[in-house]
């Protein structure tokens, strides 16, 4: 079974793009006239140019906007697609849900003429987080077993240039550490259902992890150890965007 057809069916209730992360996102294909999302799901920070979206999970599919780009069903593995059909290919936080790395890069450089744009993480960074480090080791286990090293994507895209993709304290997307400054969220199980390192653990493995935080959150334990974060309007989390004009 696909992996979001098991785990996404509440996806867009906590996954909404942020508007600061689509700026980044959309500044870095802004001069891309034609653009494929690869590993699509949902549709989030797809730009006005995307033409088309290529999807594995039917549940996900689903829940596309009205008005998106037309999606297909498939891998990108095997991008049912012509090549250089497209100025740019967009991967935005999927690379680690694929089953052979080097194809799907492979994929996307035959079928973009100029750009290829990819949101992923830096595990070195991540697995400091708080959520991991102190409450949910289990869920940083994997992340770890899920991570793509971003230098291994460099390789494999024959260069890229690589910016840190900052977290707001606001953020609108709730992936892994968007909640960073709001610890509470990660006691709502749909929150955690669309988040990959918590949606893939077992209940029981995080149960512990779970309740020192709620305890944590009441006493003020929490807010104590980590009163400087509450001063910062953004954290770098280990989110890098990858832009490559590999030709």
């Amino acid at each position: 079974m696909v992996a979001y057809d098991r785990i996404g069916s509440s996806y867009v209730a906590t996954r909404r793009p942020d508007p600061r992360i689509a700026t980044q996102v959309h500044a870095a294909l802004s001069a891309m006239r034609t653009v494929v999302d690869v590993g699509a799901g949902a549709g989030s920070y797809e730009p006005a140019q995307t033409i088309a979206a290529v999807e594995p999970s039917t549940v996900m599919i689903a829940q596309r906007p009205p008005g998106s780009a037309p999606c297909v069903r498939a891998v990108a593995e095997a991008l049912p697609l012509r090549d250089k059909c497209v100025d740019a290919a967009m991967a935005i936080l999927t690379v680690h849900h694929w089953s052979d790395i080097a194809a799907g890069i492979g994929e996307l450089r035959r079928v973009a003429r100029r750009r290829i744009v990819i949101l992923t993480w830096d595990q070195a960074v991540i697995q400091n987080f708080w959520l991991l480090r102190e409450y949910l080791p289990e869920a940083g286990r994997i992340n770890d077993a899920l991570y793509v090293p971003v230098d291994q994507l460099v390789d494999l895209l024959a260069g890229a240039d690589v910016q840190t993709v900052p977290v707001p304290h606001d953020c609108t997307d709730g992936f892994g550490a968007a909640y960073w400054r709001r610890p509470e969220a990660y006691l709502d199980p749909t929150v955690r259902a669309g988040i990959s390192m918590l949606a893939f653990a077992d209940d029981s493995a995080l149960a512990d992890g779970l309740t020192r935080l709620a305890a944590d959150l009441r006493s003020g334990a929490w807010r104590a150890r980590h009163v400087d974060l509450l001063e910062q309007e953004q954290f770098d989390a280990g989110y890098r965007l990858l832009i490559s004009d590999p030709g």
